[in-house]
């Protein structure tokens, strides 16, 4: 019993951390262009990957290792890239809602077979998408904020990179560790020569924005993957994914009551829909999978929504 409160215990602190990456990253781009702050992010996360590595790795890199990694190092860049660009043009209360989409976008895009989806779960994704323009309205019906677009567009371009990463790495042996490793590396590589002209700022940044920076590269990138991979071993996918999935409910308390952020009566409701919808698209799908033979699906959705 102990255990399992332990487990639930580190899987709602995943959840919270995620939650809170939306309004660190709004603080740090409020003070360092978005590059700036990517290439920081990136540049802290793989040397502590890399120390990791060789603490606690006894066996010897593999050739896919490397060649999914790297694939996937340029995909979580492009989502990163959105999503950073997203929550400095909006809150980061919208923000950690509308990327929620991932959870029901990913099924739809990970379909093997001719196995078809129960019609319910399309009523859960209409419902979000519902959801997404009442957030997106404020306080009246207008055309999307740019913020809210760029967020809209990695929750696609994220359940584009989840399915990827079950695709390419099932049936292969691959080291979770290691392939976050070459992720971090990759993602440095690119963002390194759009960074170069802001590495003044950044070196010159204030304590409070390194602090952002640091909290979002070390607590958010590293520890939230590596406790989320342990957690979920320890647990049911049901369990994981309801503890997992409470990470838009977080983003919303933590950008309301530290980021002084306001919803509208809309918004509101908006946000309560798409908590409602994910959960219920969560749950169908999960249901769904878990009626074919085991081993045809083996990326969870409730994964795929990991923060900014």
């Amino acid at each position: 019993m102990n255990v399992a409160r332990h487990t639930d215990a580190v899987l709602l602190l995943v959840a919270l951390v995620w939650g809170s990456s939306y309004l660190a990253a709004k603080t740090a781009t409020a003070a360092l262009p978005v590059l700036a702050v990517l290439f920081a992010r990136y540049a802290i996360s793989a040397p502590a990957c890399g120390a990791l590595v060789a603490f606690r790795s006894r066996r010897s890199w593999t050739r896919a290792e490397v060649r999914v990694g790297s694939l996937l190092g340029v995909t979580q860049a492009a989502v990163l890239l959105l999503e950073t660009y997203g929550v400095a043009h909006t809150s980061a209360a919208n923000a950690g809602l509308i990327i929620s989409l991932t959870i029901v976008l990913t099924p739809l895009m990970d379909r093997t077979g001719d196995r078809r989806l129960p019609r319910t779960f399309f009523l859960a994704a209409g419902l979000c998408v519902l959801a997404v323009g009442l957030l997106t309205a404020g306080n009246g019906l207008h055309a999307p904020r740019l913020g809210d677009g760029l967020i809209l567009a990695a929750a696609v371009v994220r359940a584009a990179h989840v399915t990827l990463v079950g695709r390419l790495t099932t049936g292969r042996r691959i080291d979770p560790l290691h392939l976050t490793t070459v992720q971090t590396v990759v993602g440095c590589a690119l963002f390194l020569p759009a960074a170069v002209p802001s590495l003044p700022a950044l070196a010159h940044s204030g304590a409070a924005t390194w602090t952002q920076l640091v909290y979002l590269a070390l607590f958010c990138s590293v520890f939230a993957f590596l406790a989320q991979t342990w957690a979920v071993q320890g647990t049911s996918a049901t369990r994981a994914s309801l503890l997992l999935g409470t990470e838009p409910i977080w983003a919303v308390a933590i950008g309301i009551t530290l980021g002084g952020e306001r919803f509208t009566l809309w918004a509101a409701l908006g946000a309560g829909l798409m908590v409602a919808g994910t959960y219920w698209g969560q749950s169908i799908e999960r249901r769904h999978r878990t009626a074919v033979p085991a081993g045809e699906r083996e990326v969870c959705p409730a994964m795929a929504s990991t923060g900014v």
